[in-house]
């Protein structure tokens, strides 16, 4: 199963920007052969969706509460996928992972997450 290492994180101040990426490595399917997704973590809180790209890079949906404000982007060739945060807010603030995503959730079956990479909004 292909294995996903998430960077980019930071701590910063409100409205400011980060660029986080998701690199995947390993055996099995290839990248561009996922739908792939970011969801996050808050402390106390369940994972939640944040922005998925398809398969081709080309389609994407966003969370209500990052539209405008994020964008999801992948470049097969390197096996990377990308979320743009500008505008960043303190609920922004969790720990962030990349996942295979199927319809706005993790894929099925997919258990292999990453360390994910902590974004920290202070106001």
């Amino acid at each position: 199963q292909a294995q996903f290492l998430e960077s980019g994180g930071g701590l910063v101040q409100a409205g400011d920007s980060l660029r986080l990426s998701c690199a995947a490595s390993g055996s099995g399917r290839t990248f561009g052969s996922f739908a792939m997704g970011w969801f996050r973590q808050a402390p106390g809180k369940d994972r939640e969706f944040v922005a998925a790209v398809d398969l081709s890079g080309r389609n994407s949906a966003y969370a209500d509460s990052v539209k405008g404000r994020f964008t999801i982007s992948r470049d097969n060739r390197r096996n990377t996928m990308y979320l743009q945060m500008n505008n960043l807010k303190p609920e922004d603030t969790a720990v962030y992972y990349c996942a295979p995503a199927f319809n706005r959730a993790v894929r099925t079956g997919f258990n292999s997450w990453g360390k994910g990479t902590q974004v920290t909004v202070s106001a």
